[in-house]
């Protein structure tokens, strides 16, 4: 099934949590409150690209999984 991978940033990551309140079935914080995706692949989950979209840092990247 294609989806996408989700790629965090750590170097980038300010930790506002815009993509956990955006899509927390997808971003969690992990113990140093930067971002994490949940899982490395997702389906087509549109909440993903708007958590990167709306990133303030810009640190999530949304990319095609064959």
């Amino acid at each position: 099934m294609p989806g996408w991978r989700l790629v965090v940033d750590k170097d980038r990551c300010a930790g506002s949590g815009t993509c956990v309140s955006i899509a927390p079935e997808l971003f969690a914080f992990d113990a140093d409150q930067q971002s994490r995706p949940m899982a490395e692949v997702t389906g087509d989950d549109e909440a993903a690209l708007l958590a990167a979209e709306q990133c303030p840092s810009g640190a999530i990247t949304v990319l095609p999984q064959p």
